[in-house]
C-alpha cells in the first residue's frame, strides 16, 4: 500500500491550492458569467443554505452534473441553457489530483484480503440495531469508557472527488464496509491498516449509510446501500459481487438519504423527495413528489409494497402571483432511517415538511406502517401546516412566487431528520423517542397510537436543527444534540450542545453547551467558525460514554452520566494519509460517527450548508504503551 503523499506541485491542480487563489485563477473562465447569471443569487449569499462558491469549486464534475440534472437542484439546472452547461461545470468542477486507479494503490496484500464473516458485527446498520438505539456495548465496540480518554490517531485515508462524508458503515470483525459516497465506491476496508480487501464501483455517487445481514433464509450475507439515482444495491459481503440492484423509489423525484434497513426477508427503504429545490424555480408548477417507504424482497429485490406519505399531486386550480399553475399536495419526505418494531410488526418512519399546499396530516410526523402490508396503522403530527421549500425566505416579502403566504403556512421547515428510537421505560413498557429540527424531543406511546407521554424543548429550532440527524440512548437517558447553526438575531439565541434527558420522566439530566473556537488559525480555515460549531451529526453511545461530532470539525466524548467532556479532538486540519491522497478535515455531520473492532471512526468533511468541506476518514485507537 502506498504511503507517500502525491506531489501536488507537479499536478498544478486548482483543487489543491487555497480556494481564494483557485477562484482568482478561474476569474476569466467563460463559466463564471453563467454562474453569475444563474447561480450567484443564492450561492453568494451567506444567509442562504446554499454552498459557497469556494465549496462548489472543490466538488467533482460527476457530482455537480448529477445534482443539477437528477438531484435536488434539477429545476435550477433546467434554467441553464444546454449550450452553457459545459462552461458552468468547467468553471465549478475541481480538477482531480488523484490517479484514476486510486483504489489499486490501497489494496491489501493478496494474503490479507479475506473477509471473515464468522465474526460478530460491531455495527450492522446506522442505528446499530433495528430499534435505532445508536448504542454499542463495550463488547460490541471493543472499547470501554475507560479507554476513550486515551485515544490516538491510528490512520487517516482520503477520498478523491469528495467534499462531504455522510454515511455510516458496517463493521464485521476487522472489516469495515464503507461508502465513499461522492467517489462512487463501496470499500471493504481493513480496520487496522485501512487497506482495501475488495471494492465495488457503483458507477454513480452513493448517498446512504450501509446495512448488513442475512437475506431471508438464504444464508447469504449481504451489504445493502442506496445510490444517488435511488437504486438499492445488494452485494455479497464476502466478495463484493453484485447480487441484485433495484430501484428503491416510487417516482422519478425520489431520493434515498436515510439508510435502507435489512430486516429478515425484506429491505425497508426510506424515500425522500427533491421538491424542496424545485419550488425555488419561479416557472416550475410547484410542487410534485412526496415521501414513501418501499419494501423490497431481500433475496430478489422485487418490490413488495409502497407506503405513500400522501396522494400524488394534482393541479389545485390556483396560480402563483406570476401566473404559474400550482400543484399539490407534495413533500413529507422521509430522509431519516426507519426503525423496526418486531413486537408490533410495524416500521416507524419520520417525515419532513410539505413543499406545497394543501398541507397534509402526514408532514412533520411519525408514521407507524404495517410491516406485512405497508398500511398506515397510525400517525402523530408534531407540527401542522408546515409548508416550505427553498423559494421561501424568513422575510416573506423576499420569498419566491411559489412560496405559500404566512396565513397558509407556519413556514418553519421543522422536519424529523432523526430516526425514531424504540426504547424502554423502567416499568417495562416501550416508548418511542423522536427528535425534531424544532429542538423538540418527543416521547410517544406505541400502544396508544402515538399519544404524547412527554415533550422536552431545547432552544428555538432552525431549519437545520435543533435536533438534526439523530439521537442515541442508554438504559436511562436519551441524548439529544442541538445544532442551532446561525448567529443570534431578534428573539433567536443559539443553544448548541449536548443534552441528556431521562427516558421515563422527560426531565433534563444534564446540559452541556458547546462554544465557538476560532483560535490558532481556525478562523483562516473556516470563516464561519464563530457561527457554525453546533452538534448536527447523529451521536453514538459507546459503553458509558457519548461520542458527538461538531460542524466545525471537533469531536467530543462525554461521560453519559455527568456530561463531563473526557476527550476532544480537532479534525479541522490537513492530514497525512496512508493512501497518499491529500487529506483535509472539515465539518462532521450526518451519519459520520461510528465504532467497532476496538476503534473509533469519524468521517470529517461536510461541504453542504456552508460548512467546511473535507475528505478524510479517521481511525482512532487506544494509545499504545
Amino acid at each position: 500500500m502506498k504511503t507517500k503523499t502525491i506531489a501536488l506541485a507537479t499536478l498544478l491542480s486548482a483543487a489543491s491550492i487555497a480556494p481564494a487563489l483557485a477562484q482568482e485563477l478561474r476569474a476569466d473562465h467563460p463559466g463564471k458569467k453563467v454562474y453569475d447569471t444563474y447561480c450567484a443569487a443564492c450561492h453568494a449569499q451567506p444567509a442562504t443554505r446554499a454552498p459557497a462558491l469556494s465549496a462548489l469549486q472543490q466538488m467533482n464534475a460527476q457530482h455537480l452534473r448529477q445534482v443539477l440534472t437528477e438531484g435536488v437542484m434539477q429545476q435550477q439546472g433546467a434554467i441553464v441553457p444546454k449550450e452553457q452547461f459545459p462552461d458552468l461545470l468547467g468553471y465549478l468542477a475541481a480538477p482531480d489530483a488523484a490517479p484514476a486507479d486510486w483504489v489499486a494503490g490501497m489494496m491489501c496484500k493478496p494474503d490479507a484480503r479475506d473477509v471473515d464473516l464468522t465474526q460478530p458485527a460491531s455495527m450492522s446498520m446506522f442505528g446499530t440495531d433495528h430499534r435505532n438505539s445508536r448504542r454499542l456495548t463495550a463488547t460490541q465496540a471493543g472499547l470501554k469508557s475507560a479507554d476513550l480518554p486515551n485515544l490516538e490517531l491510528a490512520w487517516a485515508i482520503a477520498f478523491p472527488k469528495t467534499t462531504s462524508l455522510r454515511a455510516s458503515p458496517v463493521i464485521v470483525g476487522s472489516t469495515m464496509f464503507f461508502s465513499a459516497g461522492q467517489a462512487g465506491k463501496l470499500l471493504a476496508l481493513d480496520t487496522r491498516t485501512a487497506c482495501v480487501k475488495w471494492a465495488y464501483d457503483a458507477g454513480v455517487p452513493l448517498r446512504s449509510s450501509v446495512s448488513y445481514g442475512e437475506l431471508g433464509t438464504s444464508g447469504k450475507k449481504a451489504i445493502i446501500f442506496g445510490d444517488a439515482r435511488a437504486n438499492i444495491h445488494s452485494l455479497d459481503a464476502k466478495t463484493g459481487a453484485l447480487l441484485w440492484k433495484a430501484e428503491g423509489r416510487h417516482d422519478k423525484q425520489g431520493q434515498i438519504t436515510g439508510a435502507a434497513v435489512l430486516y429478515k426477508d425484506r429491505v425497508i427503504v426510506p424515500v425522500s423527495s427533491s421538491g424542496v429545490g424545485s419550488g425555488a424555480n419561479p416557472t416550475f408548477e410547484c410542487c410534485t413528489g412526496h415521501g414513501a417507504v418501499v419494501a423490497l424482497d431481500a433475496v430478489t429485490g422485487n418490490k413488495l409494497w409502497t407506503a405513500h406519505t400522501m396522494e400524488d399531486a394534482q393541479y389545485t386550480g390556483k396560480t402563483s402571483p406570476t401566473g404559474v399553475k400550482l400543484r399539490g399536495p407534495s413533500g413529507a419526505p422521509i430522509w431519516s432511517t426507519p426503525s423496526v418494531d418486531e413486537k408490533r410488526s410495524v416500521t416507524y418512519a419520520a417525515t419532513g415538511q410539505n413543499t406545497s399546499l394543501p398541507a397534509t396530516t402526514t408532514s412533520d410526523a411519525i408514521l407507524a406502517i404495517d410491516l406485512a402490508t405497508g398500511d398506515l396503522k397510525w400517525s402523530f403530527q408534531a407540527l401542522a401546516k408546515d409548508v416550505w421549500h427553498l423559494g421561501c425566505q424568513a422575510d416573506s416579502a423576499k420569498s419566491g412566487p411559489n412560496c405559500p403566504k404566512p396565513e397558509d403556512s407556519v413556514l418553519k421547515d421543522y422536519d424529523f431528520g432523526a430516526g425514531v428510537v424504540i426504547s424502554r421505560r423502567p416499568n417495562g413498557k416501550d416508548v418511542l423517542l423522536a427528535g425534531q429540527k424544532s429542538g423538540d424531543l418527543w416521547a410517544l406511546d406505541p400502544d396508544d397510537k402515538g399519544r404524547v407521554l412527554w415533550r422536552q424543548t431545547f432552544g428555538h429550532g432552525t431549519p437545520l436543527g435543533g435536533i438534526h440527524w439523530g439521537i442515541a440512548v442508554d438504559d436511562e437517558r436519551v441524548f439529544a444534540p442541538i445544532n442551532d447553526p446561525f448567529a443570534a438575531a431578534g428573539s433567536y439565541v443559539p443553544e448548541p450542545g449536548m443534552n441528556a434527558v431521562n427516558i421515563d420522566t422527560g426531565k433534563v439530566a444534564w446540559r452541556k453547551p458547546v462554544t465557538p473556537d476560532c483560535s490558532n488559525g481556525r478562523d483562516k480555515r473556516y470563516d464561519l467558525c464563530h457561527e457554525k460549531y453546533g452538534l448536527s451529526a447523529a451521536p453514538l453511545v459507546v459503553d458509558k460514554s457519548v461520542v458527538a461530532g461538531a460542524l466545525d470539525g471537533r469531536i467530543y466524548i462525554y461521560d453519559a452520566a455527568t456530561g463531563d467532556i473526557v476527550w476532544q479532538y480537532d479534525t479541522l486540519r490537513d492530514f497525512e494519509t496512508v493512501n497518499g491522497i491529500p487529506g483535509k478535515g472539515g465539518g462532521i455531520d450526518s451519519h459520520s460517527v461510528f465504532a467497532g473492532d476496538g476503534m473509533l471512526f469519524v468521517g470529517s468533511g461536510y461541504g453542504g450548508f456552508r460548512q467546511p468541506p473535507g475528505n478524510v476518514l479517521l481511525g482512532f485507537r487506544v494509545k499504545r504503551k
